[in-house]
């Protein structure tokens, strides 16, 4: 019996299909050990050697695989296959004492048949660069959390949390709020001139004047243009014809994946992460079992197996035509900081569509894997080619352009059709056939006064994106650093929007103070350039420590001393402790502020601030109650009482009845005399304005 050793047991079911009976599979459900919980477990002064302990709550797996070692035949560590994977699983060689010449590991970026079993076929040695990148990124972390956590929370409250990633994803926060503030909205006018021919109306925008460069800038000047033109005629001065290509996308990453299924499907970051991973471990599929969706889903690399391509090639051919296949394959640039290690996400068999397995999935793991599916799908396929023209219309000393785009071969987006993107300046037009000297007959000239406006806040995907470009974390840590941020209390959703909270705001206003390098969004990028590269084996992961800490040292002694804590704010509210009568006082929690009574210790009374809200329904990601709640500017949505640990929220008011079409919970909107009833799924278009009686009972049952 040969024993094979994994992390996740999500996984082991889908392993054991494809191992036989001559293998037992058994997961340590993550890192069996770590740093210590309650302390740094740093020796500075010895080289940065981190001191390793086992985990709490580990002891019996570790024991269930001591005894399991020693009766198998060969031992195998299949943990995940990144640097923490190889990390856990150096650790499991050192608690089991295999020779560190062993060749135990072995690894795969898709649980398919063919690639588990070669990869048990050929099992290599611990690969200590991948060791030494993650210890070095785990000692560092733990430097940065140990060592700058305890000041802010000392000098601004308790229960307060820094971290090298985190607070720099913080800051970008908290800048593109005080750019939002600082912004100075300046007026504007677009002047539109509308025309007519062949039953085909059209617009065309006001471009320059005197062949300069011309927007309005207030309102005389706007309504100088339209009496300017009165009664002038509108002539086709130039018309430019082209054709247009719209190259395919390449297959997911990490990044890409989150920030499209939040933007194009609605899913949060939680549940797009969730829904990866089970996608990844494997569904069940009826009489097949369970079964493996997707490649590995912690990847930034957009690179796609020869093998695949080739399958890929051969499913576009039956289903679109030769004609919608490259002459060569699609091959996408990886970013010149991705580590690489993986291929792109893609599915493991195009032989599963999603709708041939949709009766199997969840609501958001059939869309997430259809998303996946079309986009490797669409990244090898041919460019889409447009037919497109501009047409300058010019009238006096006034010029105006429109332009048009029709389709001219759909290429990729046959089959990537549904999320293909809008143009920059909106819905292009389609023009009639239009002749140069041509004089317009113009139906109507409209001008319309508008401001600029500022960025937009960050949502959870436009933060990911922007930490991508900048080069700040890793696939694993996208969507960790943005929980944290939540459950800190540093920022909160107005809608999808982020926003800073003031205990945000002031934690990232002090590290900037005193932590530069920390806060340093260069800094912090040109760190992770250090980590790959002892991945790399061209630098040992103490050198990069030790140039760190050389700065940080000193940073932290300016921080104990430059700062005095903020005193402890009483604010005495009007609720009167029942059990010794005295006014109770706010306190801030780990979470949320709560009433205690001032006497503590003698008195103990503690109150929540607002009192329990009524459930509306149940939560459909975790079966807790869901409730009403308000953002920080007082618009009400409806979140799980059981958050931080689930995140489930709505806009709109969710119920218990489940859509006949696709079985995802139905919301609810009331107006007068009547409700109206809508799948929560917005790819299902369910809407019914009344439901029979005996349903309604449902609805908080």
């Amino acid at each position: 019996m040969k024993l094979v050793i994994i992390e996740g047991p999500g996984k082991r079911d889908t392993l054991k299909k494809y191992l036989g009976k001559d293998y037992d599979v058994v997961a340590t459900k993550g890192h069996i050990r770590d740093l210590p919980a309650k302390s740094m477990g740093v020796d500075i002064s010895n080289e940065f050697q981190p001191k390793y302990e086992i985990m709490p709550g580990k002891e019996n797996i570790i024991k269930e695989l001591k005894q399991k070692a020693q009766k198998a035949d060969q031992v195998l560590l299949a943990t995940d296959p990144d640097r923490e994977g190889e990390a856990i699983s150096w650790h499991i060689e050192n608690v089991l004492n295999i020779d560190e010449n062993e060749k135990c590991r072995i690894e795969f970026n898709e649980i398919s048949k063919s690639v588990v079993q070669n990869a048990v076929n050929n099992p290599r040695q611990i690969n200590m660069d991948l060791v030494h990148a993650q210890q070095g990124r785990r000692v560092l972390d733990r430097l940065v959390g140990y060592k700058v956590s305890p000041i802010i929370c000392k000098k601004i409250q308790p229960n307060l949390s820094a971290g090298r990633v985190q607070s720099v994803a913080l800051k970008i926060v908290v800048d593109r709020e005080k750019e939002i503030k600082n912004f100075k909205p300046k007026e504007y006018w677009v002047i539109n001139a509308h025309f007519e021919k062949d039953k085909i109306k059209f617009k065309a925008g006001l471009q320059s004047k005197a062949g300069k460069k011309f927007v309005p800038d207030n309102e005389k000047d706007a309504k100088q243009v339209l009496e300017d033109v009165k009664g002038k005629d509108f002539v086709v001065s130039d018309i430019k014809k082209s054709v247009t290509k719209s190259n395919p996308p390449p297959p997911f990453i990490t990044s890409t994946m989150q920030q499209d299924a939040l933007n194009k499907i609605g899913m949060s970051i939680a549940q797009t992460t969730r829904s990866a991973q089970e996608l990844y471990e494997g569904v069940e599929l009826g009489q097949e079992g369970k079964t493996a969706l997707i490649t590995y889903i912690r990847t930034d690399s957009t690179r796609v197996s020869p093998e695949a391509q080739q399958k890929a090639k051969e499913y576009i051919i039956n289903t679109y035509g030769k004609e919608y296949v490259p002459s060569t394959f699609n091959v996408y640039k990886t970013k010149q900081n991705a580590q690489d290690a993986h291929e792109a996400i893609r599915p493991i068999s195009l032989e599963k569509t999603p709708e041939s397995i949709k009766q199997y999935m969840s609501p958001n793991n059939y869309k997430l894997y259809k998303l996946i599916y079309e986009r490797f799908v669409a990244s090898q396929m041919t460019q889409a080619t447009f037919d497109s023209m501009q047409v300058q219309i010019v009238c006096g000393e006034y010029a105006f352009k429109a332009t048009g785009k029709t389709p001219n071969f759909l290429g990729f987006t046959k089959a990537y059709k549904m999320y293909e993107e809008d143009s920059v300046d909106g819905k292009e037009e389609k023009l009639p056939k239009l002749q140069e000297n041509e004089i317009l007959p113009l139906q109507n000239i409209t001008n319309e006064q508008k401001f600029t406006k500022p960025p937009a806040r960050y949502t959870e995907a436009s933060l990911i994106k922007t930490m991508e470009e900048k080069g700040i974390g890793r696939p694993a840590t996208y969507a960790p650093t943005l929980m944290t941020l939540i459950n800190r209390k540093y920022t909160e959703k107005d809608g999808k929007y982020l926003v800073p909270t003031e205990l945000g705001t002031t934690v990232t206003e002090f590290l900037e103070k005193y932590f530069a390098d920390i806060m340093n969004v260069s800094f912090t990028a040109e760190m992770e350039s250090d980590l790959d590269k002892i991945e790399d084996g061209e630098t040992k992961w103490q050198e990069v420590i030790k140039k760190f800490y050389s700065g940080f040292e000193q940073e932290l002694k300016n921080a104990y001393i430059g700062e005095k804590s903020k005193p402890k704010q009483v604010i005495e509210s009007d609720v009167i402790c029942e059990k010794c009568g005295a006014k109770m006082v706010i306190r801030q929690g780990k979470y949320d502020k709560f009433l205690a009574c001032p006497n503590y210790p003698k008195c103990k009374n503690i109150k929540s601030i607002t009192p329990p809200k009524e459930p509306v329904c149940k939560c459909p990601v975790c079966g807790g109650d869901v409730i009403e709640r308000h953002t920080k500017t007082g618009k009400i949505f409806y979140g799980c009482s059981n958050y931080p640990q689930c995140n489930f929220a709505s806009w709109d008011k969710p119920t218990n009845i489940k859509c006949p079409k696709c079985k995802s919970y139905l919301t609810v909107k009331e107006y007068k005399g009547y409700s109206v009833f809508k799948c929560s799924n917005k790819s299902c278009d369910y809407e019914n304005k009344e439901l029979p009686k005996q349903d309604k009972s449902d609805l908080t049952n």
